[in-house]
């Protein structure tokens, strides 16, 4: 008989720790290689920030791994919304055929409630990030003339 999967640990796992795979390895264990693959680029995020906050925010690479960060913690919370929003029969027939089912309360509903949250404001900071990184390279090159005024 396998180990009961709880699908409000799991929405939970997903919004604490989902950018590092958490809530991967608390489904489908150590050998899953998508949760491995969730850390690396998590890991090199936090890098690129403390590089940032230590180097400044002209270090080329360090906004590449901000950038990282800021779409791994927004596929964590789209983890969550979608663990937290599957039904609880759908869930126990993939998760835990061998054990009856239990109904979950409101524990995932909270937890996608703050997955929306957290991944709704990460999500926009780094569109934002991303474009003001974008028009201050491209004001460098040369390609956004400085405006000028009208000639009388």
């Amino acid at each position: 008989m396998t180990a009961y999967r709880s699908k409000a640990w799991a929405t939970w796992l997903a919004v604490v720790g989902g950018s590092f795979g958490a809530h991967r390895f608390y489904l489908n264990g150590a050998r899953d290689m998508l949760a491995w693959l969730h850390s690396l680029p998590s890991l090199a995020g936090l890098v690129g920030a403390w590089r940032m906050h230590s180097l400044g925010q002209d270090d080329g690479p360090a906004v590449w791994m901000v950038l990282a960060l800021g779409v791994m913690i927004t596929v964590g919370m789209l983890s969550a919304i979608a663990i937290g929003l599957t039904p609880d029969d759908r869930w126990d027939a993939s998760h835990n055929p061998d054990h009856p089912p239990r109904a979950t309360r409101w524990a995932p509903v909270l937890g996608v409630i703050a997955a929306v949250m957290i991944g709704g404001a990460v999500l926009m900071s780094t569109i934002a990030f991303a474009g003001q990184r974008y028009f201050e390279w491209a004001k460098q090159q040369g390609a956004l003339a400085a405006p000028t005024a009208a000639s009388g």
